[in-house]
């Protein structure tokens, strides 16, 4: 699978996942997760050029897609990243309370979404 299409996917299932979740629906929120992790692990087997491909989508649409995409970019693209979560975070509700903890988890030295 091309990292563009590994990119996709994972911007398709963090969209759905959120989608699910507003819904109410937790089974298939947690499916669409699944999918979005796994997006993730193929691009990081492409070591950082997998990582590249993502960060287009720290200029995604969708602030959970841009959240999500920069929680997990925060080792590889931390100034980016960190700027994407910063002003996500500035809002209320479930997508900004995302973007605060993954900056708190950052800081505090217990963020491991993509260890080194």
């Amino acid at each position: 699978m091309k990292l563009e299409e590994l990119v996709e996917e994972f911007a398709e299932n963090v969209a759905a996942q959120s989608d699910a979740i507003w819904r109410g629906d937790a089974k298939t929120g947690n499916k669409h997760a699944r999918r979005y992790s796994a997006a993730f692990d193929k691009l990081r087997t492409h070591g950082d050029a997998g990582r590249d491909a993502l960060a287009v989508l720290l200029r995604h649409p969708r602030m959970d897609v841009r959240v999500t995409a920069a929680a997990s970019l925060l080792r590889h693209r931390t100034a980016e990243a960190k700027a994407v979560l910063e002003e996500a975070a500035k809002g209320e509700g479930m997508v900004p309370f995302e973007a605060q903890q993954a900056l708190q988890r950052w800081e505090d030295g217990t963020w491991a979404l993509d260890p080194a």
